[in-house]
């Protein structure tokens, strides 16, 4: 993407995605970019996947360790047999709460890049968020996110101009769509055949009880 400017920042209808704005953000992920956008657990980083400079970006940004592990932001449960393993137990769950506010961590299958599983278990972490402008993305870029939330030590990220002061100069494209509260996802271990909760956050699992 060449040398850093400001941010594009693209004020997008959180329920009607302007399409002609989805396109720019699409653009700018292709064109190996990096965004700030809102899900519905918060603001979170994103790249397409494979794009391994974008990677390191955020990796930048957040002072991650490389073996932090990423989430794949997918659009749908049909997507989600392409890059994880599925028994029938896991499709059953996944298909009863998704989409919603919950991180899967299952098997990673070989069109997973192997910088983004775990490097003993092999596993990697999967969303199906229900936030319209991030199903709009996806629809239109016809491929998952390497993604991560949007934590900096010392700051709170609940609307724009919180973002825009500490990213402004650091991705390519900043997405508006108004307050966004973090609200972490609940995250649930399907790799094992079995289902543990790694961390209860805002996703429901009265269902397990």
């Amino acid at each position: 993407m060449g040398e850093l400017v400001m941010a594009q920042l693209l004020v997008i209808h959180p329920q009607n995605p302007q399409m002609r704005l989805i396109k720019q953000v699409v653009e700018a992920l292709k064109g190996g970019g990096v965004i700030a956008y809102p899900t519905d657990s918060g603001y979170a980083l994103g790249t397409a996947l494979g794009n391994k400079n974008g990677l390191e970006r955020i990796r930048k940004i957040r002072s991650l360790p490389k073996q932090h592990d990423f989430t794949l932001m997918m659009r749908d449960l049909s997507d989600i047999g392409e890059y994880a393993k599925l028994d029938n137990n896991a499709f059953r769950l996944l298909k009863k709460i998704s989409p919603g506010a919950y991180t899967f961590i299952l098997q990673g299958t070989r069109d997973v890049p192997k910088r983004l599983l775990h490097p003993k278990k092999k596993t990697i972490g999967l969303r199906i968020s229900p936030h319209s402008v991030v199903q709009a993305i996806l629809d239109l870029l016809d491929a998952p996110l390497m993604s991560v939330s949007l934590i900096l030590e010392g700051l709170d990220f609940y609307d724009i101009d919180d973002v825009r002061d500490a990213l402004d100069k650091q991705v390519d494209v900043i997405i508006d769509d108004g307050y966004c509260p973090p609200e972490p996802t609940t995250v649930i271990d399907l790799s094992l055949g079995g289902m543990e909760i790694i961390r209860q956050g805002a996703g429901d699992t009265s269902f397990i009880q």
